[in-house]
């Protein structure tokens, strides 16, 4: 009895991202003068995401196949929803990440957008923690979108 196995030909979009990317990724992450912490939590989320989305490894930038460099906008807090008393209980956070992508041949520029909802306490103003969280949560979103982006371009390599 002879069986006859066809793959359906699906690829992972990491697959795709990394056939762009390459194994080993270099990060920068440009400081805010303004507000450092925040492009710490970029740089944090970022490293991460390589390692979880892309499969890859981090490295120094001397031995990377591919080198990103991010800059983040400053953060947007929408107001989304108020309570009967008219007071804010929902925002929605908004990164926006500027991402320049290296290799030894080329430069290609990308704009990433990345958004997080959240409630408050009516009537509370909004602390670090949610803050950071917020940040956090919208710019792993932002990296999302970066690597659709870049499986797009993968799928599209022959």
């Amino acid at each position: 009895m002879l069986i006859n196995l066809i793959g359906c030909g699906y690829k992972p979009s990491a697959k795709f991202a990394r056939d762009i990317l390459g194994n080993k990724i270099s990060t920068d992450v440009s400081i805010s003068k303004t507000d450092p912490e925040n492009s710490v939590i970029i740089k944090d989320a970022v490293d991460k995401a390589i390692i979880e989305i892309f499969h890859a490894s981090l490295v120094e930038r001397r031995y990377a196949d591919t080198h990103l460099m991010l800059s983040i906008s400053v953060p947007s807090y929408k107001p989304l929803q108020y309570d009967t008393n008219g007071f804010i209980i929902s925002y929605r956070a908004t990164i926006t990440l500027k991402i320049s992508r290296e290799t030894n041949d080329m430069k290609k520029n990308y704009i990433s957008v990345g958004t997080y909802d959240f409630s408050i306490v009516p009537n509370a103003v909004l602390t670090e923690q949610e803050r950071f969280d917020a940040i956090k949560f919208s710019s792993f979103k932002a990296i999302s979108a970066f690597v659709a982006q870049v499986s797009a371009e993968g799928s599209q390599v022959k």
